[in-house]
């Protein structure tokens, strides 16, 4: 049996404060993008984790997807399992790649071996796997708050344009980035003002807490975004905690004049 996970996008990323457990309050547009992963199950004598494509940087233990398949075993004592993974969105990009996996992995489950868990549930076992996790259990945009646990369904609808990823193959891990920011306030993220602004207009409410402090560190980055604006993006931000940069274009853009040392996806929304 084999699944398609998907990444998503952030528009606007605001980190409030820092939580009594160690995590972050945040408030951010979580948007899924047709950039996928391949993930296959067969059986196996003993549940392991082959990766092909992109590598993955950590230790069987430490995967999402072992550890999706881990919550389920100590609820619901499942065969052993063994997962081909084809990595393809970029680790440590801010696309939640991970947190797909992740995810879709206790859906891959379910529906295997036909556990009948709710979505509620599902979103429960996707918390306990990480912040962004609960996300892809409905996989359709939402505000996301709290550590990322709380989903509010929006309207957000982006078909007919044009999404420009670039990612300049640098990894920046999650823990890495939240060294860079303090938490501050911010005013909350409605849906009113997303679908009443324009997207041109998106960039003076709509700010990623992460990218000032990435770009100053990585100077590339900022190219990127440079090299976006000049194509004609209404709307750029780093996406998440990552080093991958987004433009939202009216129009379809030819990315040809970006460099080749980045990898570079258009996908249509």
């Amino acid at each position: 049996m084999i699944c398609f996970p998907n990444c998503k996008i952030n528009i606007g990323l605001n980190i409030l404060s820092k939580r009594p457990d160690g995590f972050h309050a945040i408030q951010s547009v979580f948007y899924p993008v047709a950039l996928y992963d391949a993930l296959e199950i067969t059986p196996t004598p003993k549940t392991d984790i082959k990766i092909h494509g992109n590598a993955v940087q950590g230790k069987l233990s430490d995967n999402l997807i072992f550890k999706a398949w881990d919550l389920l075993n100590q609820s619901y004592n499942i065969e052993p399992i063994e997962f081909n993974l084809l990595k393809k969105i970029p680790s440590g990009g801010g696309l939640g790649g991970g947190s797909a996996d992740g995810s879709f992995a206790l859906k891959l489950l379910n529906d295997y071996f036909r556990l009948e868990i709710s979505t509620e549930q599902l979103e429960e076992f996707a918390a306990r796997l990480g912040s962004d996790c609960p996300f892809f259990i409905r996989n359709k945009p939402a505000i996301v708050t709290g550590r990322g646990e709380f989903i509010e369904p929006i309207q957000l609808d982006l078909s007919g344009k044009y999404l420009a990823l670039v990612n300049p193959k640098i990894h920046i891990s999650t823990q890495e980035a939240f060294q860079l920011i303090e938490p501050k306030f911010r005013e909350s993220i409605s849906e009113n003002i997303l679908s009443e602004a324009p997207i041109s207009e998106w960039n003076n409410f709509l700010t990623n807490d992460f990218q000032e402090p990435v770009l100053k560190k990585y100077p590339v980055i900022s190219t990127i975004k440079k090299e976006l604006e000049n194509l004609g993006a209404q709307y750029t931000s780093l996406s998440g905690t990552g080093s991958t940069f987004y433009g939202i274009f009216h129009e379809k853009p030819t990315l040809d004049s970006l460099s080749n040392d980045y990898d570079k996806w258009l996908v249509d929304l």
